[in-house]
């Protein structure tokens, strides 16, 4: 019995604890490990090798690669959503052969390289970005609704995908593309939403 006593006693001097240790960093007073020093630590310690300037670049760079990648993951996770709504878990094999074979080529590529590890098995995700936009066209009648026009798609999505080229090329684009890009995204919000 006294086996149960304590175990629940320790759970519940935990709970007591995070309780009050929230309080503290509340107050500014350090409890526990600080993950966001040890992250900025940790990416100090990668960069330092390299110049000011090229690490400077690298960081902003970085913030526009995490805002096209959460763009387009939430693009190709509304193509999915739509379609399955609207067609069912089958939409894929709706879609042309020529775009269903270059996904479906290039997932098979991945298998092949079995030392990568990471998401094989979303055919979307093998779709390239510029044929996302092409899906939505070839099944207008689903995102008719949703999407104000299929010159209004074009447009955004074929400028987004010049901006994308740079960023995932390890080229640097100046602060008025940067500007461009956060455009692009915030009228799609806007319109769209997300």
């Amino acid at each position: 019995m006294s086996n149960k006593k304590d175990l629940r006693d320790f759970f519940f001097r935990g709970l007591m604890f995070e309780s009050e240790a929230s309080q503290f960093q509340k107050a500014g007073i350090q409890i526990g490990a600080d993950n966001e020093y040890s992250e900025k630590q940790l990416l100090d310690e990668a960069l330092s090798p390299f110049g000011v300037a090229r690490r400077n670049n690298a960081l902003q760079m970085a913030r526009l690669y995490a805002v096209l990648n959460c763009f387009e993951n939430e693009i190709r996770s509304f193509i999915r959503e739509t379609l399955e709504e609207d067609i069912g878990l089958d939409w894929w094999d709706h879609l042309p052969p020529k775009m269903k074979s270059h996904a479906e080529g290039r997932q098979e590529t991945a298998l092949k390289d079995s030392w990568i590890e990471g998401e094989k098995s979303d055919l979307l995700g093998f779709v390239d970005f510029g044929m996302l936009a092409k899906i939505m066209i070839e099944k207008w009648e689903h995102f008719s609704n949703l999407v104000p026009s299929q010159h209004w798609l074009n447009q955004r999505m074929d400028e987004l995908e010049k901006s994308r080229h740079f960023i995932a090329h390890n080229r640097t684009l100046l602060p008025s593309e940067f500007q461009r890009i956060y455009m692009y995204i915030a009228d799609w919000n806007r319109v769209i939403g997300l």
